[in-house]
């Protein structure tokens, strides 16, 4: 799939049309990061690619997550088993 078709099937979360393929070329080459949750899971859904690996990929926490860190201490740890996991 092209970047244009892909950006093509990806939409803007406030229903003005699809990103443009240029935004799409910002994100893959580290120029810019999905601005929104709805679009991770646009290309998550589109490229059939699992959201949470896209969502570390971006180096952001999906939304539901983001709501339940507000424990300090619960956070840390969850990073730190991360680390482990990915070390392994």
């Amino acid at each position: 799939m092209s970047q244009k078709e892909l950006a093509a099937r990806v939409m803007k979360e406030e229903g003005g049309g699809s990103i443009s393929p240029q935004y799409l070329n910002d994100i893959e080459h580290d120029r810019r990061s999905p601005s929104s949750s709805h679009l991770i899971r646009q290309f998550s859904g589109i490229l059939n690619i699992p959201e949470d690996y896209l969502f570390a990929l971006a180096g952001r926490l999906p939304d539901d997550l983001r709501r339940e860190a507000s424990d300090p201490e619960k956070v840390v740890r969850a990073f730190a088993n991360f680390r482990k996991t990915l070390k392994e």
